[in-house]
């Protein structure tokens, strides 16, 4: 399959950009270079830039100062997941081009919208008109990892500098089929649970002078999968997913004495995590004589709606319309983003991207006419933003 792959340079900047990208091995928390190439196209545009990073961490903060007025973020990560070359048409860190594909890992998450709005920059910058307020770019190297030194390290740094953006756009591959089907106005939150419950050893032909663990657990997985969740007001589920049951012996004439019950929530920004807390505590008040609950991981959820005024929402749908005709679907789902250490009662977060079907798979790909229709998209929004 490898020779069926276009290996002439292509004429188009997002593509080339793009493919310079995924040629970078990024795998979390390495930038791989990735960030000092950014940094040097950005710099060529008129962005004064600066590095914040962290325990092996790169975080590039760059901004673009047009005049007096609002500040609006690109959000972003250069870090990828690993990839091996099994099972790949092509080198998954070649950006080769296949049918009218772009593959390689970090194509669609979030490479793909990193190009796509760095060409969308330049083509604002190279506009004559006259601009209003300032443009950051947010772009780190820790989102698919634990997040710890990433853009929350960025947040802070703006906070610390009384820095306050009033919107945020996020590049995360959010369309389903078609760029600008769906865009996310918030993500639920997540938060992960370890329950030990604790029993009494004994020989399974004498259960009755013992307590099994397991069967404990199998109480315990009850009361946790019977919990109630609300929907909040735009529809989004919350919802507890057992991950792992384990037991500490490995024969089978004994009666275990402690099992590990693993869970994860995801919830809407109808709930914080403390209540998600509360909800499965006292879900678990009939057994809780024999275990321990320990948390894990929490992050909060963020919700994004309309405003009446300098609606940052509407301005995204706007110029979604202007593009393709129709209308994006708002959604929450999926997992977390780095919106949400950005989200507050000022910032509005919104997240648009490339279709999002081969994201951490093999032969992650984005199709070069999708790429090239998120630039429009993007190109829009800092049109009707700046101009």
């Amino acid at each position: 399959m490898y020779s069926t792959a276009i290996k002439k340079p292509v004429c188009n900047n997002t593509i080339n950009f793009l493919q310079t990208l995924i040629k970078a091995k990024s795998i979390t928390p390495n930038d791989a270079g990735t960030l000092a190439w950014l940094t040097k196209q950005l710099v060529k545009l008129g962005f004064e830039f600066e590095m914040v990073n962290h325990h092996g961490v790169s975080n590039l903060i760059a901004k673009r100062t047009f005049s007096e007025g609002p500040c609006m973020a690109f959000i972003g990560h250069v870090d990828v997941v690993p990839a091996t070359s099994l099972g790949w048409h092509v080198a998954p860190f070649s950006g080769d081009i296949v049918d009218g594909f772009i593959y390689g890992r970090g194509a669609a998450d979030m490479k793909g919208g990193i190009a796509a709005m760095l060409s969308a920059t330049k083509e604002l910058i190279e506009d004559q008109r006259c601009k209003i307020g300032s443009l950051y770019w947010l772009i780190t190297s820790d989102e698919e990892g634990e997040a710890e030194f990433g853009c929350k390290v960025i947040a802070e740094y703006l906070e610390k500098k009384n820095i306050v953006l009033d919107a945020c756009l996020v590049g995360e591959p959010t369309a389903d089929i078609l760029a600008g089907d769906a865009i996310k106005n918030g993500r639920r939150g997540a938060l992960s649970g370890r329950i030990q419950v604790k029993g009494k050893a004994g020989h399974v032909a004498y259960p009755e002078n013992s307590i099994n663990a397991a069967h404990l657990a199998g109480k315990v997985i009850n009361c946790l999968t019977n919990i109630i969740w609300n929907k909040d007001e735009a529809g989004s589920k919350t919802g507890l997913q057992v991950t792992g049951v384990q037991v500490n012996n490995s024969v089978d004439n004994i009666i275990p004495d402690n099992c590990e019950v693993t869970f994860n929530v995801r919830y809407s920004h109808g709930y914080n995590s403390q209540q998600i807390i509360n909800a499965v505590e006292q879900a678990l008040e009939p057994v809780q004589q024999n275990l321990s609950c320990y948390w894990e991981r929490p992050c909060e959820p963020y919700y994004t709606g309309h405003k009446d005024n300098h609606c940052f929402l509407t301005l995204v749908e706007k110029s979604i319309y202007e593009t393709t005709g129709q209308y994006p679907k708002l959604t929450t789902a999926g997992g977390t983003s780095d919106g949400r250490f950005f989200s507050n009662a000022h910032t509005q977060v919104i997240e648009c991207g490339v279709v999002n079907s081969t994201i951490h798979q093999v032969n992650e790909r984005v199709e070069i006419a999708d790429l090239l229709k998120v630039e429009e998209i993007y190109r829009a929004i800092l049109k009707n933003y700046f101009i």
